[in-house]
């Protein structure tokens, strides 16, 4: 009897520890996959739901965070296996419409969206929860121990004591097989869904970051014209495209670009237009150098910060010496522009004007931001509200999330690196738009004497 309860206890620990973790640690079966895209002059998050089997049904919805009217966007499915290809057409709306679109397989697939003539291609994998070894032994132990049991009972009932006590012994064994793995279930692997990618071996110290280089066509945009902002990467190890991009905070890449003199800011997410690149549509009405940042995170490599430069041509705007460096995004609802202080200054009190405490804050130590919001926040990339700060001359881009405060008010907690001047803008999502709060501070190497 111990014998065999020993054996039972091993296969258990044999087939739990046999299960491969998940592929990707950015797309979970039974989990919706959303991501954003600056598409037809505006911003979208594209959200496939999960599907609970396969085949079925794949809804895919489109959701606005500004007014559009009436957007239709093209889908089209492809199951990268075998190349089979279903359409259909996805409204972007404030409140998500979905499409339904059939699939017949797991794995890897495409979704090409068309809007406003532009297209992205978005891989991604069809993932199904896949009924774990545990539950199988589970049920099946159960099972096994019921019908010994009563085959037992029967067999004692018509004077049969000795099979009668193999049988019981049988169903103790099965019952004792589905205790242990209940009991150890939950503190192994899980098997790896349905349609997951096969688990490649890992590379010492993870996948090499991507090399990036920033472009634009035409190659000198002119001021006040329609251009694309294109971003190439490539395996600085084997030169061959990257695209294997996570999907993080609900996108491949996240774009800051603003204008040297931070008058200009648009947080944008480009499109995947081909293997490795990535592409943005951009209008700017000021002629000069211009910024761009790109966050991104290939799988298995961890997050990183890609950045370049590009010009506009023409006629640079006249500036004030006393203008204020930040102004809003042209393609936002924003707040005024201001230079943001501590909690009792006037210059705080307004609504939507951002406070800051310390009111002069110190290089390398901890300020609190907040603000007021001008209506009920919207979660936008996952989160109620981004902080995005740029120190004047451009060399320092750093990004920070909402505190997770309750009601209209927003909190950020950020860290400034050096003393200097820094560009900020606040953005969060209400019901209808994007807002955009831009304002500057001035950090002291060291803290004022009270």
């Amino acid at each position: 009897m111990r014998a065999r309860l020993l054996a039972a206890f091993l296969l258990v620990l044999l087939v739990s520890a046999g299960a491969a973790p998940a592929a990707a640690h950015t797309v979970m079966a039974g989990a919706d996959l959303r991501f954003a895209q600056t598409i037809a002059g505006t911003e979208l998050t594209v959200v496939v739901k999960a599907t609970p089997r396969v085949p079925g049904p794949l809804r895919v919805g489109v959701l606005a965070y500004q007014r559009v009217a009436d957007l239709p966007v093209k889908l089209e499915l492809r199951s990268v296996a075998d190349g089979r290809t279903v359409t259909g057409v996805a409204r972007a709306a404030l409140e998500p419409r979905y499409a339904e679109l059939s699939v017949d397989r797991t794995g890897p697939h495409e979704l090409r969206l068309s809007a406003g003539g532009e297209v992205s291609v978005v891989p991604f994998r069809v993932l199904v929860e896949r009924g774990s070894a545990g539950e199988l032994l589970i049920y099946g132990g159960l099972l096994v121990a019921a019908l010994l049991l009563v085959g037992g009972l029967l067999t004692g009932a018509l004077s049969r004591p000795g099979p009668a006590m193999l049988l019981s012994g049988g169903a103790a064994v099965g019952l004792t097989v589905a205790t242990l793995v209940i009991v150890f279930e939950p503190g192994m692997p899980p098997a790896p869904p349905d349609g997951a990618a096969p688990v490649a071996t890992a590379l010492p110290g993870g996948r090499p970051y991507a090399q990036g280089r920033v472009t634009t066509t035409p190659a000198r945009p002119g001021a006040g014209e329609e251009f694309t902002l294109r971003l190439d990467l490539v395996d600085g190890s084997t030169g061959r495209p990257v695209d294997d991009l996570a999907v993080h905070h609900e996108a491949l890449a996240h774009m800051v670009v603003t204008s040297e003199d931070g008058r200009f800011f648009r947080h944008v997410h480009p499109l995947r237009t081909a293997p490795g690149r990535l592409e943005v549509r951009l209008r700017a009405d000021r002629a000069g150098r211009y910024l761009a940042y790109a966050e991104l995170e290939r799988q298995d490599a961890g997050g990183q910060l890609i950045t370049g430069t590009f010009a506009l041509d023409g006629a640079p705007a006249t500036q004030n010496a006393g203008d204020a460096p930040a102004t809003p995004d042209p393609a936002a609802e924003s707040g005024t522009s201001a230079t943001a202080s501590g909690g009792g200054d006037a210059a705080s009190s307004g609504p939507g004007v951002p406070r800051l405490w310390p009111a002069v804050p110190v290089a390398g130590r901890p300020t609190t931001i907040d603000l007021d919001a001008a209506g009920p926040v919207r979660p936008w990339l996952g989160m109620a509200g981004h902080l995005i700060v740029r120190s004047q001359d451009g060399a320092f881009l750093g990004h920070v999330h909402e505190m997770g405060s309750t009601g209209p008010r927003l909190r950020f907690t950020f860290s400034f690196p050096a003393a200097g001047r820094y560009l900020a803008w606040t953005q969060y999502a209400t019901g209808d738009r994007i807002v955009t709060v831009p304002f500057t501070v001035d950090v002291s190497a060291q803290e004022a004497v009270r």
